[in-house]
Formats: structure tokens, C-alpha cells, sequence
């Protein structure tokens, strides 16, 4: 719907700015494919972004999403994500491009 493709644009400009709120939202919209296409390697990435540098309570949160959507992806998928993930973190987790 149209209203999803709204809210994923207003949550990737939050998420690029390096909000972890807006990086597990906009995490879980591409692992449902809710206003973005479905894309497992950058919900893991987003999820694993929040893990890694997010508030407490959305890290742990995070950290739960990325392992359970790490059971339904190839190792070479999660590879790709972690890439991914790495290259955010070396941008102290801004302008990430998701």
C-alpha cells in the first residue's frame, strides 16, 4: 500500500541519520516486505546494525529478530547481510543506505 511506501521513506531518512528505533522498523518492513521490497540480507543487516550499537532495550529486541531470521537464510545470504552490516557500522551507523 501506498501509506507503507510513505512510512518505509520517512523510516529510512531516520535510519540513515543513525536512529536505532528507525533501523529495527525499517528492518522488520523489509523482512515482511511492508512499503519495501522483501529483502532478508538487509532486514538481517538493519537488525544486526541495531544489535550491535543500538539502546539496550531495541538491541536486545533486534538481536532476537536477526537470529530468528537467520534460520530461513543460506549462509551465503547471511554473509552478505553481515557485509552489510559491517560497512554501516564503519559509517558509525549513518547514511547506511538501506
Amino acid at each position: 500500500p501506498k501509506d507503507d511506501a510513505q512510512a518505509a521513506s520517512w523510516y529510512r531518512k531516520a535510519a540513515d541519520q543513525g536512529l536505532a528505533g528507525a533501523q529495527f522498523v525499517l528492518g522488520a518492513m523489509y523482512e515482511y516486505g511492508r512499503g519495501v521490497p522483501k529483502d532478508d540480507v538487509k532486514a538481517y543487516a538493519l537488525y544486526n546494525v541495531v544489535a550491535a550499537a543500538g539502546e539496550a532495550g531495541v538491541a536486545t529486541k533486534a538481536a532476537r529478530s536477526r537470529d530468528t531470521l537467520a534460520g530461513t537464510m543460506t549462509p551465503d545470504q547471511i554473509a552478505r547481510a553481515q557485509d552489510l552490516a559491517s560497512a554501516c557500522a564503519a559509517r558509525e551507523y549513518r547514511g547506511c543506505g538501506f
